[in-house]
């Protein structure tokens, strides 16, 4: 494969495991250098860190940061600067789910899905940008949902969360595409992923023109292509296998 990212670093939010394993995968396999941004422990990103040095030759290193919280960011950004010198890629791939009918939703439950979907995007592009913006170059991939297209009965915080972030992926494209940096999302329908376990009896499978639920390397693809797509931006590539059509 053409290394068409070598000499790039890029930054993967939930990098540890599911979807953002599969992207940093993806871009290391294009020749990015990877910094995976985990949750919890650094423990697990450092597995996914390590497959990449020694398969694909390339940096890697992972940090530990709770992407909803503006200051950790702030200080992550920093790690990431002075480990990488810079960065030209973001994917905001930190996602979690607290299901639930709107009616019965606890507050803290609607508040933390949009603090950590929405807002540690919003962290994310503010205290990475910067960056980019030097580099007069940049590239950020937000990871939305078809929830956020179709809406999703159940899963209201999670829905707007995700729609949140289509707006926020068009309005970042408007405003930094003069300084050469671009914004795309990419919006999975039902991947098979820890996340989607408790999905196999959804009826909205049978919904799937294509008849079957995606893979993590799915996404990866078409964030493998965003990253590299040099005159695309503002735009929400779908990867669902056809339901949100």
């Amino acid at each position: 494969m053409e290394k068409v990212l070598e000499g790039k670093t890029a930054v993967i939010t939930g990098g540890s495991r599911g979807l953002g394993e599969a992207i940093a995968y993806k871009l290391a396999s294009m020749g990015a250098d990877i910094a995976v941004i985990c949750s919890s422990s650094a423990a697990q990103g450092e597995k996914v860190c390590e497959k990449c040095r020694q398969e694909y030759n390339v940096e890697a290193k992972a940090y530990q940061c709770d992407v909803a919280d503006f200051e950790a960011v702030k200080e992550n950004a920093a790690k990431i600067k002075a480990d990488f010198k810079t960065a030209h890629i973001l994917v905001n791939n930190a996602g979690i789910t607290r299901d639930g009918l709107a009616v019965m939703m606890k507050e803290e439950d609607f508040d933390r899905v949009i603090a950590v979907n929405l807002k540690g995007a919003f962290n994310m592009i503010r205290h990475m940008a910067g960056l980019f913006i030097r580099n007069r170059e940049g590239c950020i991939i937000n990871i939305t949902s078809v929830a956020g297209i179709m809406g999703n009965a159940g899963q209201c915080n999670y829905a707007a969360s995700k729609a949140g972030l289509i707006g926020l992926t068009k309005t970042i494209a408007k405003e930094l595409a003069p300084k050469g940096i671009r914004c795309n999302a990419v919006a999975p329908g039902f991947i098979a992923t820890d996340m989607t376990e408790d999905q196999s009896e959804n009826p909205l499978l049978k919904m799937i023109p294509l008849g079957k639920m995606g893979e993590a390397e799915d996404v990866a693809e078409a964030v493998g292509y965003l990253a590299a797509a040099k005159y695309v931006t503002g735009e929400v590539l779908r990867v669902d296998g056809g339901i949100a059509m």
